[in-house]
């Protein structure tokens, strides 16, 4: 029996995942690396650590699950996007990477809306916002100009740790589409763009499909991860392209929920007409020639993370959510905002901070938790109110991630998506999607559609409780006003913080 190897390059730890060729995930292994906040806004990290690391979740996979390393034919990945890794002339890296939720590029953000104004949105398909690498490159350039000048390319997270294990350096249409430097529909780097900027065309790498070959192992990273250097390497794709095919996302109209770090809401797209007026992200899909509208809450998984860590440290997270299916939907009339580091969809604002509203001596950690959870689902309804404002019918979302994992969760998603959730067997979206990417070009199947038949599984659904669904209609449109009703709040706040 043959396997593949899926590698997720999260935000906080790099999974991995080995698949046989009947789509069993025979073992699973992850290995943490920190991140780098220097200052109120910065968030980096160290790109050496994901290479250690990732060598580290491989080498424990192999151990765990007691395959031999010479039954792996392939191996691919799926990673964070947007971050900014810079390398000179020798490949070394030149500085921290800056990460997709680094919010210091603001300034850059405005000179590029208003020297390209709708030219961007019709390149590149979506707005300047702090997360894109274009507006980290343009920091750089500004506030770092003798590391920019020694600058021979840029790579995303994923790409780099790819070079470091094949010495071959690409980039793939669906993270490209994510440096806000493609342009999405030609598939190519976009030369108006780089021109507006003064950025030299050869620090783009060379752009592949995410099914194309990019190398075998090298042999002493072979080695150390207890593989054969014959493995072959594929470029795979951005974490959310990712998640969609190792969630079956692969024909019109067919839409998810992820909650990791970050949560998006993200429907397939098979036209290249499709405009969401910069509304919602546009990108290039993993399928070849294919794309898919997105919204994104910046703090989704994050918010619970940060509201454990700070209030409930003590408790493992099982614990922690344990109570919620006895708190009445509203939280007794507690409502979050999950702006800990500003929003993206439908408020791009790096400045908007979180809000818990109604405080009442009654409540319990409970009920914080819950109304935490609830948020972060109101947030990303917002995104999916946007699809449908589209012209797009949902009546069945495929639910990844965090929020997928708690059966209470999955409830209150259909309840306040007023949609069928759909949970899958597995839960490895993104990881899983870069063992398909992984076996289509090994040539188990000759489509990315084909594989994931034979990979993907639904399990459980989840329908709209009506009673909760009148509740949480009104809670919304309530959850809608707070943005307005905090942003002068937060403006002011802004100049206490710790810069």
């Amino acid at each position: 029996m043959n396997y593949v190897i899926g590698i997720d390059l999260g935000t906080g730890s790099v999974k991995a995942i080995l698949v046989n060729e009947k789509g069993k995930i025979c073992g699973e292994s992850s290995a943490s690396y920190p991140l780098i906040h220097e200052k109120s806004g910065y968030s980096e990290q160290n790109p050496e650590q994901w290479v250690i690391q990732t060598i580290s979740a491989i080498q424990k996979l192999l151990h765990n699950s007691g395959i031999q390393g010479s039954s792996v034919e392939g191996i691919s990945f799926s990673g964070q996007m947007h971050g900014l890794v810079l390398l000179d002339e020798d490949q070394r890296i030149l500085r921290n990477a800056i990460l997709w939720n680094d919010t210091r590029t603001t300034a850059q953000c405005r000179k590029i809306t208003k020297k390209l104004g709708d030219k961007l949105e019709t390149i590149a398909k979506n707005p300047a916002l702090e997360g894109f690498t274009l507006p980290k490159l343009l920091w750089v350039k500004e506030n770092e100009p003798e590391i920019f000048k020694q600058a021979n390319v840029f790579l995303l997270p994923k790409d780099y740790v790819r070079y470091r294990f094949t010495g071959q350096i690409a980039m793939d249409y669906s993270d490209a589409a994510g440096t806000l430097l493609l342009d999405v529909i030609n598939k190519e780097w976009s030369p108006e763009i780089l021109k507006a900027f003064s950025i030299p065309k050869n620090l783009c790498p060379a752009l592949v499909e995410s099914t194309g070959f990019a190398g075998n192992l090298l042999p002493e990273i072979a080695e150390k991860c207890g593989l054969s250097p014959a493995v072959k390497v594929f470029a795979g794709g951005a974490d959310n392209a990712c998640g969609a095919i190792g969630a079956g996302i692969l024909s019109q109209g067919d839409t998810l929920c992820s909650i990791g770090t970050s949560g998006v809401i993200l429907s397939h797209e098979e036209s290249r007409d499709t405009d969401y007026n910069g509304k919602l992200h546009f990108f290039n899909h993993c399928k070849p020639n294919a794309f898919y509208g997105m919204g994104v809450t910046l703090a989704a998984g994050y918010s619970l993370t940060w509201f454990k860590d700070t209030f409930a440290n003590d408790r493992p997270f099982q614990e922690l959510l344990e109570p919620i299916d006895r708190i009445p939907a509203g939280s007794a009339g507690l409502l979050f905002t999950p702006y800990l580091t500003g929003e993206r969809t439908p408020h791009a604002d790096s400045i908007i901070r979180g809000s818990f509203i109604g405080i009442d001596s009654a409540h319990t950690l409970a009920h914080f938790t819950r109304a935490v959870i609830e948020g972060i689902t109101f947030s990303l309804r917002e995104s999916l109110e946007i699809l449908k404002n589209a012209g797009k019918s949902i009546q069945t979302i495929v639910s990844i991630g965090g929020g997928a994992k708690n059966e209470t969760w999955l409830q209150i998603q259909a309840d306040v998506f007023q949609a069928e959730i759909v949970q899958l067997e597995s839960q490895q979206g993104p990881a899983l999607g870069a063992a398909i990417i992984a076996a289509v070009g090994c040539n188990w199947f000759e489509t990315l559609e084909q594989c994931t038949q034979a990979f993907v599984h639904k399990g459980k659904s989840f329908y709209p409780n009506q009673e909760q669904v009148f509740i949480y209609e009104e809670l919304y449109n309530i959850y809608r006003t707070v943005y307005q009703h905090t942003l002068h709040l937060n403006r002011e706040l802004a100049k206490f913080r710790n810069e």
